[in-house]
């Protein structure tokens, strides 16, 4: 394994614990509002509402974050399979400069744009 790649692991390692902890802090959060929900002999409808409305948005901040964790371990089991930097669609290698920006990056650029106009 080269130098730069592995650099590039380390980072990826790290990003991926700031993410598992972001994502356990998510999972406190939502367990803390649950048990002051339980607790209130009294349910006004403005603060379930906002509850509700904060409990979706951690939510899906949460998936967020999970398929962020996701993208990152994909780019570590390259790593290991000696694939990194290679894209997962068409096999020629990703951009140094793409790399550089999005590590967890696993399609150049035109496979990229060819799955946005998909979506």
């Amino acid at each position: 394994m080269s130098k730069q790649t592995e650099q590039v692991r380390t980072l990826l390692e790290s990003e991926k614990e700031q993410l598992q902890i972001k994502i356990d802090q998510l999972g406190l959060d939502t367990q803390t509002g649950d048990a002051r929900r339980e607790g209130s002999p009294f349910g006004k409808r403005e603060e379930e509402a906002t509850e509700n409305m904060e409990f979706e948005k951690r939510l899906a901040l949460e998936k967020q974050l999970k398929e962020q964790a996701a993208e990152i371990e994909h780019a570590l089991r390259k790593i290991q399979e000696g694939t990194y930097g290679l894209c997962d669609v068409c096999g020629k290698p990703i951009g140094e400069k793409r790399l550089e920006a999005l590590p967890a990056a696993s399609l150049c650029i035109d496979c990229k744009a060819k799955n946005a106009k998909k979506a």
